[in-house]
């Protein structure tokens, strides 16, 4: 069982969390994920680290209640334990010799961001974050960028409610045409990946993109993370879950993820229907 030691609300339904895993806090590395399960008749869900001390054998993830997994999740409090917790899974993102670095976040994928740019901040990189939401109320780990001692942090929301009114792509072209960066890696909603992918391809600018196929059991077995990558299958889980982004099929990754978004949706209403009617 793993403790519950760190519960902070960043948004209404954006929450980072924090539990007891000692054998997995020494081996973290920025970029790598875990697989976790609320309970034992629950299904295992993929989420990244967002933080974790070796020192005090804690790591922090960052989830958006999305379905019945992610609600349930909420509901639980410091001291309460999840069932399972494996990891560190998946290979480490390349944190090193990168020169001049864009780092781009869109929403809850900013959790992802802020270990890497801290890492690659660590490893003598000039890094640039770029940290993109719909509206000010989704930003996340604002704070804890700004103390990362980074070139620049540039805050971008579609409704101009924080920092710029822009896409995080018109400042990551900017960077391009300016010269300025000479590698990109971003980390978000799959549409916000290709369209950064998109900017940086004309200017040849090596693009890392971090993927976020539907995964099952986190090993490389199951095959259900597979992603199609310069015209070759690869599996999320155990190749990823870094990837070229100017050879990544985004519009296939789009289409696998939305397979059980209608059974997400579902099960998430039953389960408010559930916890409704207790007393």
């Amino acid at each position: 069982m793993f403790e519950i030691v760190h519960k902070r609300r960043l948004s209404d339904a954006v929450f980072e969390m924090g539990v007891t895993a000692p054998a997995v806090a020494r081996k973290v590395r920025a970029g790598q994920f875990l697989m976790l399960r609320v309970d034992e008749a629950g299904e295992r869900i993929p989420l990244t680290f967002s933080d974790w001390s070796a020192e005090e054998g804690w790591v922090r993830f960052v989830f958006m209640r999305v379905g019945k997994t992610t609600h349930k999740l909420s509901h639980l409090e410091v001291g309460d334990a999840l069932a399972d917790l494996v990891g560190p899974l998946g290979v480490p993102t390349h944190t090193e010799s990168l020169g001049r670095v864009a780092v781009v976040g869109g929403g809850v994928g900013a959790a992802v961001a802020y270990p890497v740019a801290r890492a690659m901040a660590e490893s003598g990189a000039d890094v640039t974050v770029i940290l993109g939401a719909r509206t000010k109320d989704l930003l996340v780990l604002e704070d804890e960028f700004r103390a990362l001692g980074l070139r620049e942090l540039i805050v971008t929301t579609d409704d101009g409610s924080a920092g710029r009114k822009d896409l995080v792509t018109a400042p990551l072209k900017e960077l391009c045409d300016a010269a300025a960066i000479d590698h990109a890696f971003a980390v978000g909603p799959a549409i916000m990946m290709k369209f950064c992918a998109e900017t940086t391809r004309p200017y040849s600018i090596p693009t890392t993109v971090s993927l976020n196929p539907i995964m099952v059991d986190g090993t490389g077995m199951c095959g259900a993370c597979r992603v199609s990558v310069g015209g070759e299958t690869r599996f999320g889980c155990v190749d990823g879950p870094d990837f070229d982004g100017h050879a990544v099929d985004f519009e296939e990754l789009m289409s696998r993820q939305r397979v059980y978004t209608d059974d997400e949706r579902l099960a998430d209403a039953e389960y408010t229907r559930e916890c409704s009617c207790r007393p």
